[in-house]
């Protein structure tokens, strides 16, 4: 190991912009940085950039993990444990199925699957492992009844996270036990958070929904692929000779136990880019692994019929800038056109309202009202980024849209 790639630089809290990428038929990104000097830095500026131009990501942390966790695809046999992507948010229309497009085209060896069976998954690793692609996860964990029904997915994906975990199965005519390998990289898209066990072997990427005004490019297979595919090509060119230094790597990590060898690959492919990279990959293990220390994860389909009514209950009392738990709770739990007087014995609780908002990072405080009180509240700005994201009011009634006519004989 060289001495750049056995130096760990400075950890901060504050994301550094990714480096400026010409990609053709684009514009440069807005990220002011000259160009990267080395191959490595290069390939993983231009994957960031192109994941950029078709996805919204919370955050540039997020937008690092991706571009390290498909590098890392492509060295997945010299790594002990094969992290897992795992792409959630509370609802449709999140950008989780358009991400795992863009990541299918780069990755190394693609399995793309939506439902598939525990014994359809296993019997496609082999000791060359594919990178497992799992769109609509819900369909397989969204509540407890279809979890229990796939219990054995579930522990396959568990397994498949450190390497020399394999399944045991009885096969053939002399019903012999075979052994078959686990290990393989998987990310998996779905709406709510998987169950426990695989999010704790998971960088997670909890995206959310474009607000108006945010705009991507559609992605286009036929004609999009090619770029990535050459990214594709560029990143295998510059891993593969390093497979021997990537296997005998320790970096330097900044968490520990699980989270560290969840993130130890792609911090290990930030070393060997250098530049910036190592710096960019610390701070994002960092910032992600203690947001999803925070999470509860005992979130709810209803967050956003929530919101709406929290909405209501904000224009019904004036629109105040601040209003009272107790009071909201009160004006939802009196509207008998909503579920919320019926969600528990006694209705909507402070406990259930926390519980409910936790996945848009809204949670009450101590505020000041009336006469200088001190009581429990929200404020109404902090549900107006949740609000144009997940639940926008309607667009105020324009012209209908006149389609020009149709050449006689089309």
């Amino acid at each position: 190991m060289d001495e750049a790639t056995a130096t760990t630089p400075p950890l901060t809290t504050t994301p550094v912009p990714s480096p400026a990428v010409a990609i053709p038929g684009q514009s440069p990104t807005e990220d002011p940085d000259p160009a990267p000097a080395s191959e490595g830095e290069q390939v993983l500026a231009g994957l960031r950039a192109q994941i950029r131009r078709y996805v919204v990501l919370p955050s540039e942390e997020a937008f690092t993990a991706v571009t390290l966790w498909v590098a890392a695809t492509h060295l997945q046999t010299a790594w002990q444990h094969a992290p897992r992507l795992a792409v959630v948010g509370p609802a449709k229309r999140c950008g989780k199925s358009r991400l795992l497009d863009v990541i299918t085209e780069t990755v190394h060896d693609p399995l793309i699957t939506v439902n598939a069976s525990a014994a359809a998954v296993f019997r496609s690793i082999t000791e060359t492992p594919p990178t497992l692609l799992v769109d609509e996860a819900d369909t397989l964990f969204g509540s407890a009844k279809v979890a229990e029904k796939n219990e054995e997915m579930r522990g396959l994906l568990n397994a498949g996270h450190q390497r020399n975990r394999p399944t045991l199965r009885v096969s053939g005519p002399n019903h012999e036990v075979s052994k078959f390998p686990t290990f393989a990289m998987a990310a998996l898209a779905g709406i709510g958070d998987l169950p426990d066990t695989i999010m704790d072997r998971s960088v997670v990427i909890r995206m959310r929904r474009r607000r108006p005004g945010e705009k991507v490019a559609e992605f286009r297979t036929v004609r999009d692929t090619p770029a990535l595919h050459a990214l594709r090509d560029r990143l295998v060119a510059w891993l593969a000779p390093l497979h021997a230094e990537a296997t005998n790597m320790t970096p330097p990590m900044p968490v520990e136990d699980r989270a560290a060898d969840t993130w130890e690959p792609l911090v290990a492919v930030a070393d060997l880019a250098g530049g910036k990279w190592p710096e960019l990959a610390r701070t994002a293990c960092q910032a992600m692994t203690k947001h999803e220390a925070e999470q509860d994860q005992d979130s709810s389909g209803l967050g956003i019929r929530l919101l709406v009514d929290i909405r209501r209950a904000f224009a019904a009392e004036g629109d105040p800038p601040v209003i009272r738990t107790s009071r909201l709770l009160d004006v939802l739990n009196k509207d008998d056109e909503t579920p919320w007087p019926e969600y528990t014995a006694n209705g909507l609780t402070p406990r259930g309202l926390q519980i409910l908002l936790k996945d848009y990072g809204i949670s009450s405080a101590n505020r000041r009202f009336h006469g200088d009180v001190q009581a429990k509240g929200f404020s109404r700005l902090q549900f107006t980024d949740s609000w144009a994201r997940y639940c926008p009011e309607p667009a105020p009634a324009t012209e209908p849209l006149v389609l020009p006519e149709t050449p006689t004989g089309a």
